[in-house]
């Protein structure tokens, strides 16, 4: 015990994406000390990969845009399972988010009179996303980073350090949240690089840990995406929500295979891109769903105007919520009219010039210049569904972001549950993690103000250092590497796009087999530059979280967003009304359902009766339109 290097803050924040390190600015211009940990190198997390923009109603393309229209397309989206007061927040605030980075120093593509420009995506009625070229979440960490460094060059003209009261732990990763006496009392974790055990005592954690892409085979995650955030919650008390929506984003490179699931942004969609079968046809007009079928075009004539006259047009199916192209996309290529490489075409170059492609698209254009010898202002790109999103997350409460049933935990960001619904509307991940960030930051600042400092016990410590070495002293010669592909292919292939009751048990059996060889995953060779090590430990995560996601999808009877059910095809209001609930009682996962808190009647009243008829129960209906507040 000796040997674990300690630390005592306020607040640590694990995560160094947007949402981490915007929580991480909030606690500490509250007067705060905070650690900000990083599993990988500083500036390489995943929100880098969020090239598209960042949604905020600002109106400075279409002056009728407001929080409003962006709340009611938002809860669109997320076929209006979304909890509404994150949903309202977020709307109400992204705006703010945007402008305040803007002062911090980030540099927005302008419109012609100067103003903050903004682009089309799926799902959104007016041109909303503020973007810098298709690099805007790279934009957004470097600022974030540069607000970093400007508090701590504060610190270092008042106190004489620099990281006196924010601090960065890179390439370290936490394997425990600590408790004592029901409360959060730090966390523990290893440096990458060489093993060593770090203890950091503190009254108030906020998970900011992103996604779980690294648990299936295809996938827009980098290495870092296994589910860390979501596994330490639900280890340490907490409540996993709707973990069965899991967004396949339609458009990810197929070939070569080297770079397969590699993100293709939607902004190639948003500036005119179109989607081709192998026969040339755009199909996407063939499955513009009922209740969308008022808002797209069902020719191409009128989608090809929408793109210069959109008060008088219908917008293009191409736009259509990412759930509903992804589907469309695997439903060609099982149809047999896929792509050579098993995709689908994208085709920008027909509709842009080729220096505007250059301009608009650059990093589009370099990405498949340089990995698949395409150039895209020529020739179209091979594109397909791709893990990137997970809907589900941590259960918190809406206003502050703390954790439900662990009193000093909070969580914002993708690991967080609720503000998405069963679908995520792209440029809604950027704006989400700066209002939600913030939130969970000013949450833990007045958390730890109200109950003080936090110290750990030996014995947790002792407990925690066991579990972390468990892969050097277990029994068993399963290599991580093996059971890593392995889950891999299961979850691909049960819990995929289009699920069944039968393959959701089979990849249940298959899990709890997996868990048992995990358990005797062993690390071969000593602590330093080990990723059999890291691995290992990781699998555990991944298993925990794809049995939430199994067993969540397995319960829900209905196909919703991000969720098919090819045995129950249809969406029902009944399952609407119900979030699914995944909890760990240290051996086994329960699913059980959760009622749905009711929009006001101010928010209800912003969307047509006979729009919300088609996700309602006519019960729900009439007390609605009864009054109910």
């Amino acid at each position: 015990m000796t040997n674990v290097e300690k630390h005592e803050y306020d607040v640590v924040v694990i995560g160094a994406g947007g949402a981490g390190l915007r929580a991480a600015v909030e606690a500490r211009e509250a007067g705060l000390r905070v650690a900000i940990i990083c599993k990988s190198l500083f500036g390489k997390a995943h929100t880098v990969m969020a090239e598209g923009g960042v949604s905020a109603s600002m109106g400075n393309v279409n002056s009728d845009d407001n929080w409003m229209v962006h709340f009611r397309d938002t809860m669109r989206g997320g076929k209006f399972l979304n909890h509404w007061r994150m949903a309202e927040l977020h709307a109400k605030e992204s705006p703010d988010r945007v402008w305040e980075l803007e002062t911090w120093g980030a540099l927005f593509d302008r419109t012609p009179e100067g103003k903050i420009s903004q682009r089309n995506f799926g799902g959104h009625e007016y041109p909303r996303l503020a973007h810098v070229g298709d690099r805007t979440g790279l934009e957004l960490i470097r600022t974030m980073q540069q607000r970093i460094v400007a508090l701590q060059q504060k610190d270092a003209r008042d106190h004489g350090d620099a990281e006196s009261h924010i601090k960065v732990f890179a390439e370290l990763t936490i394997t425990e949240i600590l408790k004592e006496n029901g409360k959060v009392a730090g966390a523990y974790g290893y440096w990458r690089e060489n093993g060593n055990e770090v203890l950091f005592q503190a009254p108030a954690v906020v998970v900011a840990t992103g996604g779980i892409g690294k648990s299936f085979k295809v996938t827009s995650n980098s290495w870092e995406g296994t589910g860390d955030g979501h596994a330490l919650v639900l280890k340490a008390g907490g409540r996993l929500k709707d973990m069965e929506f899991v967004q396949f984003h339609p458009t990810g490179m197929v070939w070569p295979p080297s770079v397969r699931g590699l993100l293709v942004t939607e902004s190639v969609r948003g500036d005119g891109g179109v989607l081709t079968n192998s026969d040339g046809i755009r199909f996407m007009f063939n499955y513009i769903p009922e209740v969308f079928k008022d808002k797209y075009a069902d020719n191409e004539a009128e989608g090809d105007r929408w793109y210069n006259d959109q008060a008088n047009n219908r917008r293009p199916p191409e736009l259509l919520p990412r759930d509903e192209v992804a589907r469309a996309i695997n439903s060609e290529v099982k149809a047999g009219r896929g792509s050579p490489h098993g995709g689908v075409f994208l085709d920008v170059s027909k509709r842009l010039p080729a220096d505007v492609i250059r301009k608009k698209l650059p990093s589009m254009w370099h990405q498949f210049k340089e990995l698949a010898d395409v150039d895209i202002t020529e020739s179209p790109m091979e594109v397909g569904p791709t893990c990137h999103y997970v809907m589900g997350g941590v259960e918190v409460d809406p206003d502050t972001e703390a954790a439900v049933e662990v009193p000093g935990l909070f969580a914002a960001g993708e690991v967080a549950g609720g503000m998405h619904g069963s679908n995520r509307l792209g440029g809604n991940s950027l704006s989400d993690l700066l209002v939600f960030g913030r939130r969970a930051g000013a949450g833990a600042a007045v958390y730890v103000k109200q109950n003080g400092a936090a110290s750990v016990s030996d014995s947790s410590v002792k407990a925690a250092s066991d579990r972390l070495n468990a892969p050097f002293t277990r029994a068993g010669d399963e290599n991580p590497y093996t059971v890593h592909a392995e889950l891999q292919q299961t979850t691909n292939d049960l819990v995929g796009i289009i699920r069944t009751r039968v393959e959701l048990e089979e990849a249940l059996v298959k899990l709890a087999a997996l868990r048992i060889r995990a358990d005797k995953a062993k690390a071969e060779g000593g602590r330093e530059f080990n990723p059999g090590f890291h691995l290992a430990l990781d699998l555990d995560n991944m298993l925990l979280v794809s049995e939430c996601i199994a067993r969540a999808a397995l319960q829900r009877e209905e196909s919703r967003g991000g969720h098919t059910r090819d045995d129950f095809p249809k969406m029902d209001a009944k399952w609407r009304q119900v979030n699914s609930i995944c909890t760990w009682d240290g051996s086994k996962v329960t699913a059980v359902t959760q009622k749905l808190p009711s929009m006001p009647k101010e928010l209800f009243d912003l969307f047509d009766p006979h729009e919300l008829e088609k996700y309602m129960t006519p019960e729900e209906m009439t007390a609605q339109e009864g009054g109910a507040k």
